[in-house]
């Protein structure tokens, strides 16, 4: 039977949507995944095109808000909080009996500098969410 995971940050808009997409190609038979943030943003442009060098699309998906989830129509075996720890103070809390974990990474939503530099960045931070989910993933 598949276990149920949930991705949560606040905006749902780079680090769950990244987690989310690997969790999925990695592990798509031993999970399904979803992901979710306090407050929904729109999906970062930069995050998508790391992912696209990665060869995995998420130009497709939606930001989704933790709201949908809690009413408890999935029960989760993991949630997964996957903010920094700066901004842990306001990680959301999601109600619920699943496994809490928390994997803090870097937003890539808050880096400056020029464009190559936030992709850099955002790549480095993206290689980050791959190693951890792909070790979970088992």
């Amino acid at each position: 039977m598949k276990k149920n995971v949930i991705f949560i940050c606040i905006h749902n808009s780079a680090r769950s949507q990244m987690a989310e997409a690997y969790l999925r190609h990695f592990a798509s038979d031993k999970f399904d995944v979803w992901s979710a943030g306090l407050e929904p943003g729109n999906l970062n442009p930069v995050v998508v095109k790391a992912m696209a060098l990665d060869g995995i699309d998420i130009s497709g998906h939606t930001t989704n808000s933790v709201d949908e989830f809690i009413d408890g129509h999935i029960k989760f075996d993991f949630v997964v909080t996957v903010c920094d720890e700066t901004a842990a103070e306001a990680c959301p809390f999601f109600p619920g009996q699943g496994e809490r974990l928390h994997w803090g990474f870097q937003d890539p939503s808050g880096l400056s500098g020029t464009d190559e530099e936030k992709l850099s960045r955002t790549i480095q931070i993206r290689d980050q969410i791959k190693g951890k989910v792909k070790g979970f993933a088992g």
